[in-house]
């Protein structure tokens, strides 16, 4: 290192900014992806239907509500992507939760006028995150190679 000057070693060293930039975009368009593709793949493997799924395949979806309702983010001070189906505005129950890892959940029966009730029902698991996030996460590493750019 002797007759270099600071200014021009300065830039071989990996915490320069520009390098640190181009990291954090790169975790981020990875990280991204890899959320649209599980989400899919959850997506996909929910069937419309008006029967209900045996326990331990993906659960049916007699709306659409749970398929249409899947999304992803990236949180960026954790640098790490969240996946999974949002709560709907219901005041009871947790019903994505526990049709992923069983459980029980509150149910709302009945009409306006004929006087709602809230009864508590048990549900067999029915996982589609899982599997889906499962069947991505090989291809992962792969999704990383030349992305820092």
């Amino acid at each position: 290192m002797i007759g270099y000057r600071i200014d021009s070693v300065k830039g071989l060293f990996f915490d320069r900014k520009a390098v640190q930039n181009a990291a954090d975009r790169a975790t981020r368009r990875v990280l991204s992806r890899f959320g649209a593709f599980v989400r899919r793949g959850a997506r996909s493997s929910i069937r419309k239907r008006k029967k209900p799924s045996e326990p331990g395949r993906p659960p049916s979806s007699h709306t659409g509500l749970l398929k249409r309702f899947i999304f992803f983010g990236y949180e960026p001070r954790r640098r790490s992507v969240v996946i999974g189906p949002v709560r709907l505005n219901q005041m009871v129950g947790d019903a994505p939760a526990a049709l992923e890892h069983g459980g029980t959940s509150r149910v709302v029966t009945g009409s306006r006028r004929r006087g709602r009730r809230v009864r508590s029902v048990t549900i067999r698991p029915r996982p589609f995150m899982g599997p889906a996030f499962e069947r991505e996460m090989p291809k992962l590493p792969a999704k990383w190679a030349n992305s820092v750019k």
